[in-house]
């Protein structure tokens, strides 16, 4: 993929991550808690993605992303590794709240994945910023 492609990729999908957790918000003000979770989840998911569109790396699975991420990101020390705990989190809350029979998620739960997901945005967008401008330099 061409790196113009790759960088306007990143922006929209971290764009996508923000309006994500948007919807979450709004959902869980609305009181659909379990798609409030999932939604802040996708937030997560997006902002992983913004970050490894930037490789042109692409899976057709969460798991590939995530794992890719921890791989190239965190145990390369990119970014601490905290951070797969709370992507851990995220995810685990996002699967039980979409696929578990007779799920429900509380109201405190579903603050804490907004709060998760704000988290991701707040210790990825910095790199992202950086690598945006860096590829258009060159």
């Amino acid at each position: 993929m061409v790196k113009e492609r790759r960088i306007d990729l990143s922006k929209y999908r971290f764009e996508r991550a923000k309006e994500e957790i948007d919807a979450s918000k709004e959902l869980l003000s609305l009181g659909y808690v379990n798609a409030s979770a999932s939604r802040s989840y996708y937030s997560v998911f997006y902002t992983l993605l913004a970050v490894t569109s930037l490789d042109g790396f692409e899976s057709s699975k969460h798991s590939g992303i995530i794992s890719y991420f921890n791989r190239y990101y965190v145990k390369t020390k990119i970014f601490d590794g905290s951070i797969s705990e709370i992507i851990r989190n995220s995810f685990e809350k996002r699967t039980n709240a979409d696929y578990g029979d007779f799920y429900k998620v509380s109201n405190v739960e579903a603050e804490s994945q907004i709060g998760r997901a704000e988290k991701i945005i707040e210790i990825i967008q910095p790199y992202l910023e950086s690598r945006w401008a860096e590829l258009e330099k060159e």
